[in-house]
């Protein structure tokens, strides 16, 4: 599918989506996994006699599929693929495989007919699988999947135009905070700095808020949320940088006020130190991602809060996403059982018990705006912020953004830096860095 024809049906969903979201009443740290020993499940039922026939794609005769998955979220795709059997009689077998791995097992074992026939990797290893031809682009699901999931993270998905991956989850950052000491979340970084002028005490060493202040990947909505942007064109134009653009430099006036409820050196604020204040009262706010819910959920129990992050300048707070999904092999022998099951692996049922057994937020519209989702006070926050993030870029040039931009930050935080010199400064290294990059 190309650029001009993707972007059509994905501005038609847009569209459809945010009319839905208005009417409603509705509420890169990167997680290495282990290395997991060789563990198998197959599916008992036989393989299929007649083809089947399903969403337009005719299942091969005879097909069988092997499936890569990760060990935390084992559980979820050995349930799906007995479903999957028993709804298509296509056998499944189920091998682990951590996520941040699997486009290097696939990149060796792909050509030699030894990968998977689905796998599941996050989305900013995508440009890389694609560039190297391994992956089949989703081309005749591809209208179901636009229509069924947010653009977010259909843009996560995508690369040079064209459409790749099934979403089934996607993972960004909230607001975290205490009820205890704030029986509300607040709205707007306006209201937290207010919150902050009472409670931030740096002789006694608590803070109104925390959270990673020099790092990119929790700043981005000071970049993003007044129109800001890494790489233009969704992410995809290396040509276009937008650290330093008007919208950027406006959401960074915030940031900079931010300095009177946070007063420490960037260098002073790391995960633990952020965890142990937050678990003890000593933060009253920290802006962090799920993979620290359950030990938040531990150490304060009902005092626990989550919310989206707040409003920048009367504008929502735009956070970064991940996205993972799944990808089918482009050397497989049977692409059309493949293309079912990962469409049939993230649907709205599959993503709700994806949720209900690892507690992934989903990137499907229905499954996001369900009861299960919504009332779930933890994961609803989430699923809120969710929907207002944007998929870091797939392109091998953001790896030019971190440590120049990384660098800004502190610079503005820690010597008071104009935020404009500092950008500008940034800018113009990821350039030379792409330049040299391309020569």
């Amino acid at each position: 599918m190309k650029m001009n024809k993707l972007l059509t049906l994905l501005a038609t969903v847009t569209l459809a989506f945010s009319i839905t979201a208005c009417g409603s009443n509705s509420a890169a740290p990167s997680n290495t996994e282990p290395a997991p020993a060789p563990s198998n499940t197959v599916t008992d039922t036989p393989a299929p006699e007649e083809a089947v026939v399903e969403e337009g794609l005719q299942a091969e005769d005879g097909a069988t599929l092997i499936v890569w998955e990760s060990r935390e979220e084992r559980a979820f795709t050995d349930e799906i693929a007995k479903r999957f059997t028993e709804k298509f009689n296509i056998p499944v077998k189920v091998e682990e495989v951590p996520a941040v791995d699997q486009v290097t097992k696939l990149t060796q074992d792909g050509p030699s007919g030894l990968a998977a026939d689905v796998v599941m990797f996050p989305h900013d290893n995508l440009g890389r699988a694609a560039e190297a031809g391994l992956l089949l682009t989703n081309e005749a699901l591809a209208e179901d999947t636009i229509a069924n999931n947010t653009p977010a993270s259909i843009q996560g998905v995508t690369f040079n135009g064209e459409l790749y991956g099934y979403p089934r989850a996607a993972e960004t950052y909230a607001l975290f905070y205490n009820k205890e000491l704030l029986p509300e979340a607040p709205k707007s970084f306006d209201d937290v700095i207010e919150f902050s002028k009472t409670f931030t005490d740096k002789s006694k060493n608590r803070f109104g808020i925390m959270w990673e202040s020099g790092n990119l990947y929790f700043n981005y909505p000071f970049i993003a949320s007044g129109g800001g942007y890494v790489y233009g064109d969704n992410g995809t134009n290396k040509d276009d940088v937008g650290v330093n653009s008007e919208g950027a430099l406006a959401g960074l006036q915030t940031y900079v006020r931010l300095k009177a409820a946070l007063p420490i050196k960037t260098g002073d604020i790391s995960p633990d130190i952020k965890r142990s204040l937050f678990n003890s009262g000593d933060v009253a706010m920290d802006i962090t991602g799920p993979w620290e819910l359950a030990g938040y959920k531990e150490a304060l129990g009902d005092k626990l809060g989550i919310a989206p992050i707040p409003t920048i300048d009367g504008k929502v707070a735009i956070s970064f996403s991940g996205i993972k999904a799944f990808y089918v092999n482009s050397f497989t022998q049977y692409p059309n059982a493949a293309q079912l099951f990962a469409q049939f692996a993230t649907n709205e049922e599959a993503q709700l018990l994806l949720n209900e057994l690892v507690g992934s937020i989903p990137t499907n519209n229905a499954a996001l705006a369900s009861d299960q989702i919504l009332s779930d006070p933890y994961v609803a926050g989430f699923a809120q912020q969710v929907i207002n993030s944007q998929p870091m870029p797939t392109i091998p040039e953001m790896g030019n953004v971190w440590s120049p931009v990384n660098a800004a930050f502190p610079e503005i935080w820690d010597n008071d830096k104009d935020p404009k010199e500092a950008m500008d400064k940034a800018a113009q290294q990821i350039k030379d860095l792409n330049g040299s990059a391309t020569k």
